[in-house]
């Protein structure tokens, strides 16, 4: 199966290890190798890959803090030389967990794990989910899709906003809107609303309960489009 991975690991032999075990047992392209967390994030924030290889112990930003600014969809194989950090792994979208060192007979099953996944997505398409896992601070919070009004960006936080709640998650805005559904509209660069929940657009402004919300140029266009395909 033709997929494309990454490997982030401080240590050079554990990367040159995955890459031989890649090139020589899979027909994977192996798109990047970083030795640092915070280098892996920023490639990210630019290129996509199917999954990772990500190492646990690593100085500064350790790949579990990395796990945790990534969409929540990446796709996650971790490798490491502990197994104290097997059951918080799956608070990710983890597909394996290798502990090192990482031999033959265990890669080649990672690669039966991984591939099986793969195509398990392709042949049964997940639905969009009704409802979404937010962490905010060390709370993992359970909200349903529906009750969302809106999301407001905040510098490097998104505040989730619901009728009876609201709350700050460490995430970019850009990376929230690339997990909803399409009745989620990006109205303005702060702002992703549930359409659900408009109540009115007027003088360039969405109306959301007591909320005004401004509707830039940028955003308009496609904001008309769509409520254009309801328009009586």
């Amino acid at each position: 199966m033709k997929l494309s991975c990454m490997i982030i690991d401080d240590e050079p032999n554990a990367v040159k290890l995955l890459q031989v075990l890649i090139e020589e047992q899979t027909r994977w392209a192996c798109a990047a190798t970083c030795y640092n967390a915070a280098e892996a994030h920023s490639f990210l924030k630019e290129h996509q890959v199917d999954f990772i290889f990500l190492d646990i112990n690593m100085p500064k930003l350790t790949g579990m803090e990395l796990a945790g600014l990534l969409p929540s969809s990446t796709r996650i194989v971790f490798t490491t030389a502990y197994s104290e950090y097997a059951a918080e792994s799956f608070n990710f979208q983890t597909i394996d967990y290798l502990l090192k060192p990482i031999t033959l007979k265990r890669f080649l099953q990672a690669v039966g794990k991984i591939e099986g996944y793969f195509t398990t997505q392709i042949s049964n398409p997940v639905k969009e989910p009704e409802q979404l896992f937010f962490k905010s601070g060390k709370t993992l919070k359970r909200v349903s899709l529906a009750s969302i009004l809106y999301f407001e960006g905040e510098q490097e936080y998104v505040r989730v906003v619901t009728p009876d709640d609201q709350f700050l998650i460490y995430r970019r805005l850009k990376d929230v809107q690339e997990q909803l559904p399409d009745n989620f509209i990006r109205v303005h660069n702060s702002y992703i609303v549930n359409t659900a929940h408009m109540q009115k657009i007027q003088d360039n402004h969405v109306y959301i309960g007591d909320k005004q919300i401004p509707v830039s140029e940028k955003f308009r266009e496609w904001l008309m489009r769509v409520i254009g395909q309801r328009l009586f």
